[in-house]
């Protein structure tokens, strides 16, 4: 039997075998996003199929499997990690009894739990209510004002329509929030992009090592954290290179396999620093047995908000952990390609100053940037 925690509520996790590669990870980084949430994990349900159930997404042997785990540990909820549909989800929560709740309902609660800045704050709630949105389907008869009966007369509209009509209300007043907020970052941009600074964005997978790194060449002191998610609320700062002058580096949330559409469209304004920037260096998490997918990943989202063809290099974090040295490799041509450092050490530091400093030299020289390299 499970000991129940102190604190954070207990889940049970759900992770079905489709045919794709990298399931022990994949399950692996749903634990880490139940912690990142507060949540602890009890245990842990696994399955394969062909394709999901349109009613339960796991079939009936599944459901009564997920239900005795729970029993069994006492669990406050079920998380999956796949996007369940609103009939699933309704479905699911009447035979197990308890929430039910798919990964990008987690994702969101991680995010509005990190959010810092009204700007974070805004599109946070933007991605929330696009997300709830999908979620106000017909059945909640509990809502209906039609029915007639004490208490449920009203003017003829059920709770369901007001529901969905003030919600929409409420999106299209955050989009014009968010344009006015996106508008001002664009003279920002280009008020920055009329001298001959270089722009340098930082962007990789979630727990990469990006605000660790950020913090290290700029000593910005902004929230560094083994944890999914850490930073939310884009940073920009001014990195002096001797023989280049300064650059300005900004720190960028990172992504995840996955990543909801809400989110991507909900954070574009701080995502467009990195469509706008001269540089992207891309940080890697080279002690994941993960990497290559994740790294890939990146390139998919990247390719997705219009960054996939901005020059970018290579940065190789967390070499200390593997026992790799510090270098800085170059392509064919002499630039360089990538640079393997520990941030959290600062060996390798060096080596991505000279870089950057190459890297802008070259921009004041018009020569071009480093290449991506994969």
């Amino acid at each position: 039997m499970f000991e129940r925690p102190a604190s954070g509520e207990r889940a049970v996790l759900v992770q079905l075998d489709f045919g794709e590669p990298d399931i022990p990870e994949r399950l692996e980084e749903l634990c880490l996003l139940t912690e990142s949430a507060g949540g602890a994990v009890c245990a842990e349900v696994n399955g394969r199929r062909q394709s999901p159930d349109a009613r339960t997404f796991v079939g009936k042997g599944k459901v009564a499997e997920i239900a005795a785990m729970r029993a069994a540990t006492g669990a406050d909820l079920v998380i999956f990690n796949h996007d369940l549909s609103p009939v699933q989800s309704r479905n699911l929560e009447r035979l197990l009894d308890c929430r039910v709740i798919d990964r990008t309902s987690l994702i969101l609660d991680i995010f509005a739990l990190r959010a810092q800045s009204a700007e974070g704050k805004l599109q946070v709630e933007l991605a929330q209510l696009e997300y709830l949105s999908t979620r106000l389907v017909r059945g909640w008869t509990h809502l209906e004002r039609q029915r007639g009966g004490i208490g449920l007369r009203g003017p003829g509209e059920k709770q369901l329509e007001t529901d969905r009509r003030l919600l929409g209300q409420r999106v299209k007043t955050l989009k014009a929030r968010m344009a006015r907020l996106s508008r001002q970052r664009g003279v920002q941009r280009r008020a920055r992009q009329k001298g001959d600074t270089l722009n340098v964005s930082l962007v990789g997978y979630t727990n990469a090592g990006k605000s660790t790194l950020f913090n290290a060449l700029t000593h910005a002191g902004v929230h560094a954290a083994d944890q999914l998610f850490a930073t939310l609320d884009a940073t920009s700062r001014k990195l002096w290179l001797e023989g280049a002058g300064n650059v300005v580096l900004s720190d960028t949330v990172g992504f995840i396999r996955d990543l909801p559409h809400s989110l991507v469209a909900a954070f574009r304004a701080t995502l467009e620093a990195t469509v706008d920037a001269d540089l992207l260096l891309h940080v890697v998490d080279s002690a994941s047995a993960a990497r290559a997918a994740q790294q890939a990943e990146v390139d998919r989202v990247l390719a997705g908000i219009g960054a996939g063809a901005a020059p970018r290099m290579l940065v190789w974090n967390k070499v200390d952990l593997t026992g790799v040295l510090p270098t800085a490799e170059r392509d064919d041509y002499g630039r360089i390609r990538c640079v393997k450092l520990s941030a959290r050490t600062g060996a390798g530091l060096p080596l991505l100053r000279a870089a950057l400093g190459e890297c802008a030299g070259n921009r004041l020289r018009n020569l071009p940037d480093a290449p991506y390299v994969s």
